[in-house]
């Protein structure tokens, strides 16, 4: 079993020391064994042996690595003319997921593949270590399957969205794809996926359809997850608590009656900032939530149409900058409150047993996170214990 040092740690972010939340120790070293943290602690107390591979952090910053729990990384085309038409005043709408699924249809296994692990390489580059990854743009019994059988070879946090949009092919038939979704789609996605989402939202599906296609899932095992509140005020919020949904994802639209079901539920509200970017549409609110006692996540919402960025450093950065969190609770969102998302304790913090997913900064502080925005301050990635780029031992 190979075991590393990582030693003179000027800040460490654990997320499981103290009172802190952050659970932020100076001065600190990190005791990897495999692919587990081993122990956690004063550099000063660490006691390296001969047989301890040593990694000096000369001062810099280690927190966990980033838990992006919502991403759509399988698909086909490009959209890069949606995004211009926005910034000269088209509002956005869901009916440009259309496209995607059109170019998803035609393109094969191996160039959706080939596509798939250049986006992982970007993710793990930008220091996230543990993703979720969903269908959606394929909306057949075949296309979906393969879509979840593609994602699931690059991440267990595979997430069934049968329920993305409507197809064209069944626009007059709305009721039939329902039907599908909760039937012969979903039995051919669950041997390849942990999650099941709908999009609950105007121009997509009504809550009475997302109720149902969320309680088809769960008699699969499936746990549900919702795209809610996005575009305007809606039920979807509700609803996911009603479903002790996972996670709600956007909630850019809240009223006070749905910050009050989500603070008296374990479903977390995952904001993705790189939405309201590229929409123009109004960030949510994180500072109301967050004082309100809602656990929250933050997302990248990698996908082609909305969010087309894998960077959870600008996440960071916007949820500062725009959305009125500070930067160890925006980090903390990233990590922890993504593992929350997730329903994961062994990722987003930096605990023993935990797993050995860190990153270092080129940088004295987490702070820089947002200090710095578009500046690659990730140095060094370490997922199961392995530094990327590095063969394992």
């Amino acid at each position: 079993m190979t075991a590393t040092l990582i030693t003179n740690i000027g800040e460490l972010t654990t997320n499981a020391e103290g009172d802190d939340p952050t659970g932020t120790l100076q001065d600190a070293a990190v005791l990897i064994e495999g692919d587990r943290i081993a122990w956690v602690g004063a550099a000063a107390d660490a006691r390296p042996s001969g047989q301890l591979r040593i990694l000096d952090a000369e001062g810099r910053a280690v927190i966990p690595g980033f838990v992006d729990s919502h991403t759509h990384l399988v698909f086909a085309g490009d959209r890069a003319d949606e995004f211009e038409a926005r910034m000269t005043g088209t509002p956005y709408a869901a009916g440009g997921i259309r496209r995607t699924v059109a170019a998803t249809r035609a393109a094969s296994d191996e160039e959706l593949r080939r596509r798939l692990r250049a986006l992982v390489a970007e993710v793990h580059a930008q220091g996230t270590t543990t993703l979720e990854i969903k269908t959606g743009y394929g909306l057949t019994v075949a296309d979906e399957e393969r879509l979840a059988r593609l994602a699931a070879e690059v991440t267990p946090e595979v997430t069934y969205l049968g329920a993305h949009v409507v197809p064209a092919e069944y626009s007059d038939r709305r009721d039939e794809y329902v039907d599908l979704v909760c039937d012969q789609m979903l039995r051919a996605c669950v041997p390849f996926s942990r999650w099941i989402d709908v999009f609950c939202e105007r121009g997509a599906f009504t809550a009475a359809e997302s109720r149902r296609i969320l309680a088809a899932g769960a008699v699969h095992g499936l746990i549900p997850r919702v795209h809610g509140n996005q575009l305007g005020p809606g039920e979807g919020v509700r609803l996911a608590v009603e479903m002790d949904a996972a996670s709600v994802d956007h909630c850019t639209y809240l009223d006070d009656d749905d910050i009050a079901a989500l603070a008296g539920s374990r479903t977390v509200a995952t904001l993705l900032p790189g939405v309201e970017f590229s929409t123009r549409q109004p960030y949510p609110d994180a500072r109301r939530l967050i004082d309100a006692g809602v656990t929250v996540a933050l997302a990248s919402d990698c996908n082609p149409g909305s969010s087309f960025t894998s960077s959870m450093p600008l996440m960071i950065a916007l949820a500062v900058r725009e959305m009125g969190m500070t930067p160890a609770e925006a980090v903390w969102s990233a990590t922890a409150g993504g593992a929350q998302a997730l329903r994961r304790d062994d990722v987003g913090v930096i605990a023993p047993g935990g797993r050995a997913d860190l990153v270092m900064l080129e940088a004295p502080t987490r702070v820089h996170l947002a200090y710095r925005p578009g500046v690659p301050l990730v140095r060094t990635v370490i997922k199961d214990g392995v530094a990327l780029g590095e063969a394992r031992s």
